[in-house]
C-alpha cells in the first residue's frame, strides 16, 4: 500500500486561528478566556500556559486562577460561579485532570453553558447529543473539523472509537452519530478489541495508552485518528495499512486549541 495521507492539523488550525483573531478584533471589547488550574501538575501547568499564550497571540484576553492542590469541591465551585457571573469573562476552561478529592462532575457543571467553551459540562454534552445550540467539546469538535477539511465521508461510515472519556470518546460518539455515522465505542472492558477495530472505516484512538493500536488491528485503507498524547495511541506500523492518519504531534492537538479560541469568540459574540 502507498504511503497514507497525513491529516495535519497545523495548517488548518492556523487558518482557524487567523479567522478567530479577525473576529476578535471586530468586537468592541476583548473576548476573554479564564483558565482555572487546581494544583501544580507539570503537564497541566504547561497546557494552561500554552493556552494563555495562544490567547495573547490571537487577540484574546486571558485571566488565570491558580488554586492550591488541597482545594475542596465547594471552594472550586465557588470560584467557577464567580467567574460565570463576571461579564468581563466570556469563556471558562477548567484544566483537567483534577485532584482526587474534587468532584469533577460538580465542578464542570458549575460552569454556565454559555461560557463552557471547552464543552465539559453535562449541559454541553446533552446539547451535543441532541443537536442543540451550545459549545462542543474541543477535541471531538477539532477531530470532526479535521475530517471535514480532508473530505473524509462520515455519513453511513463505520467508526470505532477506542476510549470513552467524558471529554473525548463519549461526546465524539454523539457528534459522529449526529453526522449519520455508525459508531462503536470500545473501552477497557471490551472483549476482543481488535475484532472491533478491524471493522472500522474510521478508527479513533483515544484511550491514553501509547502504542495501543498496531497495524494488525487496523482495517486496510482505514482512516486512523490518533487522539493520544505524544508519542500517541497508534503504533508507527499502523501507517503501513491506513489510507490516512493524523500525526502526533501536529494532528489533533493544534485543532483542540484552535476550537477553544474559536468558541471563546463565539461566546463573546453572543453577549
Amino acid at each position: 500500500m502507498s504511503s497514507p495521507i497525513v491529516l495535519s492539523g497545523i495548517e488548518l488550525a492556523a487558518e482557524l486561528n487567523a479567522a478567530t483573531a479577525a473576529r476578535a478584533a471586530a468586537l468592541p471589547f476583548t473576548p476573554t478566556l479564564a483558565t482555572v488550574l487546581v494544583g501544580d501538575d507539570p503537564g497541566s501547568t504547561k497546557y494552561v500556559q500554552m493556552k494563555q499564550r495562544r490567547c495573547r497571540e490571537h487577540g484574546l484576553g486571558s485571566r488565570h486562577v491558580h488554586l492550591p492542590a488541597d482545594t475542596s469541591t465547594a471552594e472550586l465551585v465557588a470560584v467557577l460561579i464567580e467567574l460565570g457571573a463576571d461579564p468581563a469573562v466570556h469563556g471558562i476552561l477548567l484544566q483537567h485532570p483534577l485532584p482526587s478529592q474534587i468532584d469533577e462532575r460538580a465542578a464542570f457543571d458549575a460552569i454556565p453553558l454559555l461560557k463552557d467553551v471547552d464543552g465539559t459540562s453535562s449541559a454541553a454534552f446533552a446539547a451535543a447529543a441532541l443537536g442543540q445550540p451550545g459549545h462542543r467539546s474541543c477535541t471531538p469538535a477539532g477531530i470532526i473539523r479535521l475530517l471535514d477539511h480532508y473530505d473524509v465521508e462520515l455519513a453511513g461510515v463505520d467508526v470505532t472509537i477506542v476510549g470513552r472519556s467524558a471529554i473525548l470518546g463519549k461526546p465524539l460518539a454523539a457528534m459522529l452519530t449526529a453526522r449519520d455515522a455508525t459508531v462503536t465505542v470500545c473501552h477497557s472492558r471490551t472483549r476482543d478489541l481488535a475484532a472491533h477495530t478491524r471493522r472500522a472505516e474510521i478508527l479513533v484512538a483515544a484511550a491514553g495508552r501509547p502504542g495501543l493500536i498496531t497495524a494488525e488491528m487496523v482495517r486496510p485503507g482505514a482512516v486512523v485518528v490518533d487522539a493520544g498524547f505524544t508519542p500517541g495511541d497508534v503504533a508507527p506500523d499502523a501507517a503501513e495499512v491506513a489510507s490516512a492518519i493524523t500525526p502526533v504531534p501536529g494532528g489533533v492537538g493544534p485543532m483542540t486549541v484552535a476550537m477553544l479560541l474559536s468558541q471563546t469568540v463565539d461566546a463573546a459574540e453572543a453577549v
